[in-house]
């Protein structure tokens, strides 16, 4: 599979995938013509790249769960990893939904006064 159909499928851009490769998180080979090859599971790995970087996972620990999801084996300090990065997504979703209790009450409040403003 082609560079532009990898990133097409992914919904990824081909930068993307160039600098998933210097980061040494995807891998490909090269055609007679000097074409970047895929193999068929990258979309896959891309997806779930991409997953991990949306929840804020830096390069460094991505690189390291990669092997992971490739094997399902995990060391003891990869286990330690992930427990740490488990509590801080615990952590920062219950900030996020701090956040939206206090909009929602806002909003309520707005609602309450039929959208007009008050003097206070």
């Amino acid at each position: 599979m082609r560079i532009g159909e990898v990133a097409a499928q992914a919904g990824v851009s081909v930068r993307a995938l160039r600098y998933y490769e210097q980061q040494d998180l995807l891998h490909s080979t090269r055609n007679s013509g000097g074409q970047r090859q895929y193999l068929a599971g990258a979309v896959e790995r891309v997806r779930l790249i991409q997953q991990l970087y949306a929840v804020g996972l830096p390069s460094r620990t991505v690189r390291e769960v990669l092997p992971f999801a490739d094997s399902r084996e995990a060391s003891p300090e990869l286990l330690k990893l992930l427990a740490a990065e488990r509590d801080r997504l615990d952590r920062q979703m219950t900030d996020l939904q701090d956040v939206r209790n206090r909009l929602h009450e806002c909003l309520t409040e707005a609602h309450s006064h039929d959208g007009t403003r008050s003097s206070s």
